[in-house]
């Protein structure tokens, strides 16, 4: 069926010129780092002009066009607004390099964000594209990646994220840059009250509509197929997913969604109105736009010592002038998509336990030992753990602590590691794939928990371990940092079948074919879960006891009113 939101193709305008081995034949094993793009690709029409790629340098059968603007850049005026058509140019622009990230404050130069991280701008609205085909009739299933972060940090140009092997094995990969924190998720009354649409603060969703209505337009172009479009996520990036996917505003624009370790269904931000979890999106927003202004300096000498909150003022704030308060505030900034009546209508747990999601295949799952890079390992005890479980859990604390035991302070520690790991992310994405009993689609959970050797083993299977296994990128980020990972064929063979598997499902909505155990589609009453570890086998979900309890605990919450 013919996408609704499709325009006019721009398949006549597409001019082939051929990889071949003269653009260069350099081949890359796993632990090289993103090196030199060699020279090649074809030149592209898409919205805006003309683009032209390189060839890969990990697989000189991929062409990459790294830099496509997907809308305009979102400065001055424009800050705070959805975002606006692409800003056309002349002649054939160079898409050989990526550009600079969403504004954030970075961490620590060898964590995940750091490398392919160091430059920022505002004007970020970017993406990336992999593919392995000239021939723009092919129609190559299409994934589209929405990185993690928190919604502060993060970029498409992580090297861990790099398409070229997945694009190698038949499918067109797209990475996106969205704007981040308060850029992207800033709700204020005032905001609010110039939009049509009585909306602010969902920029960054926003961002990522648009993102996905520019592979409906232009994806042909790359040998795409703009009817078999899947998102795909971690962390924030699942969070992304899950909002798309409950979205009115993206409905016809994907056709399959994978969430890696990140859903939305245990709390919720309303634009207005503040829940028991927490004050209103807006109220956020004043509270840090008036301190913000109070605090600038610049501004307060410009024009007086009572700067009044207006948006002339708001957008009069530099980029570094707002990070620079983000980073020494004790206004600290929540980020968050929040429900407006317009990009989301209601809150995700309500808009699927109401069928109204968009009904497409779904495949998700997390992590074994998701917190152990956040985690203080070394000071809680025994004694701190129980009282912690009481205060979180009341009523059911006893039963916590009966599914998470701990007879010591080690324990304790793995305890806790275990209970928030379930907690934020396995409760979550059982629940993606439980919810979606209400719509005819398949969903497909996962279990990931394979430890690859090297030190500090007692990480386990992080946060975020997966990605490079799915990209199939092993070696190419020095995540978690300081950790030296000796990947061996054990981990090479399991990046094999992960990344076989997102492609089928991407695909044909069924991961099955990948290499692996038969992979059931979800079933709450079987509670069957594809565990990738040294092997990929099906078996009943590892911690079924403990994501049981979680659901009594979330059911409370709900009922006092956390949504």
């Amino acid at each position: 069926m013919t996408s609704p939101h499709r325009r006019t193709r721009l398949l006549t305008a597409v001019t082939c010129l051929a990889l071949t081995a003269a653009c260069g034949s350099r081949g890359a094993d796993e632990t090289d780092g993103p090196g030199d793009h060699v020279p090649g690709g074809r030149a592209v029409h898409v919205s805006g002009g003309v683009v032209t790629g390189t060839t890969s340098d990990l697989d000189p059968g991929v062409a990459v066009y790294r830099g496509i603007p997907y809308a305009a850049p979102p400065i001055r005026q424009l800050r705070w607004r959805p975002p606006q058509d692409v800003d056309p140019w002349e002649g054939s622009r160079a898409a050989d390099s990526y550009t600079p990230g969403c504004p954030q404050i970075f961490r620590e130069a060898d964590s995940f964000f750091g490398p392919g991280a160091d430059a920022i701008a505002e004007d970020c609205l970017y993406l990336n594209v992999w593919t392995a085909t000239e021939d723009a009739t092919v129609g190559l299933p299409v994934m589209v990646w929405f990185h993690g972060g928190g919604l502060t940090r993060g970029t498409g140009a992580l090297p861990g994220y790099r398409g070229d092997r997945l694009a190698a094995r038949g499918v067109v990969v797209v990475t996106v840059n969205y704007r981040l924190g308060p850029f992207g998720y800033l709700a204020h009354p005032l905001l609010s009250a110039e939009s049509e649409h009585g909306s602010s603060g969902n920029y960054g969703v926003l961002d990522q509509i648009a993102a996905l209505q520019w592979v409906q337009d232009n994806i042909e172009a790359f040998g795409g197929d703009p009817d078999r479009v899947t998102i795909f996520g971690e962390s924030a990036g699942a969070w992304s997913v899950n909002a798309l996917q409950a979205s009115p505003l993206a409905r016809g624009l994907f056709h399959r969604a994978i969430g890696q370790s990140g859903g939305r269904f245990g709390d919720t931000t309303y634009l207005a109105d503040a829940t028991v979890t927490g004050p209103s999106a807006e109220e956020v927003g004043s509270r840090f736009i008036e301190g913000m202004l109070a605090s600038n300096q610049r501004l307060t000498m410009e024009l007086g010592e009572d700067v009044p909150v207006e948006l002339e003022f708001m957008r009069r704030t530099t980029t570094n002038e707002i990070l620079d308060f983000m980073a020494g505030s004790n206004t600290p900034f929540r980020t968050s998509e929040n429900v407006d009546g317009w990009v989301l209508e209601q809150s995700i747990y309500d808009t699927f336990a109401a069928g109204a999601q968009h009904d497409v295949p779904v495949l998700v799952g997390a992590n074994a030992d998701e917190t152990t890079v956040y985690a203080d390992r070394e000071t809680l005890s025994l004694a701190s753990y129980r009282a912690q479980i009481q205060e979180v859990f009341v009523d059911l604390a006893t039963e916590h602590l009966r599914v998470y035991p701990a007879t010591d302070d080690e324990s304790a520690r793995k305890a806790r590691i275990d209970s928030t790991s379930d907690l934020r992310f396995n409760w979550e994405m059982r629940t993606w794939a439980r919810m979606m009993a209400t719509v005819p689609s398949d969903a497909y959970l996962y279990f990931f928990t394979r430890q690859a050797p090297g030190e500090n083993s007692a990480l386990g299977a992080f946060h975020g371990a997966e990605v490079i296994y799915v990209f199939n990128n092993l070696g190419l980020t020095p995540w978690p940092p300081n950790v030296s990972r000796r990947f061996d064929d054990i981990d090479r063979q399991l990046a094999d079948l992960m990344a076989s598997a997102w492609v089928n499902f991407a695909s044909t909505g069924d991961p099955n074919g990948f290499g692996g155990a038969e992979w059931p589609t979800y079933d709450a009453s079987e509670d069957r879960v594809m565990v990738f570890s040294d092997t990929a086998e099906s078996m009943p979900h590892p911690r079924s006891a403990q994501l049981d309890m979680l659901d009594r605990y979330q059911q409370n919450r709900r009922s006092n009113g956390s949504h």
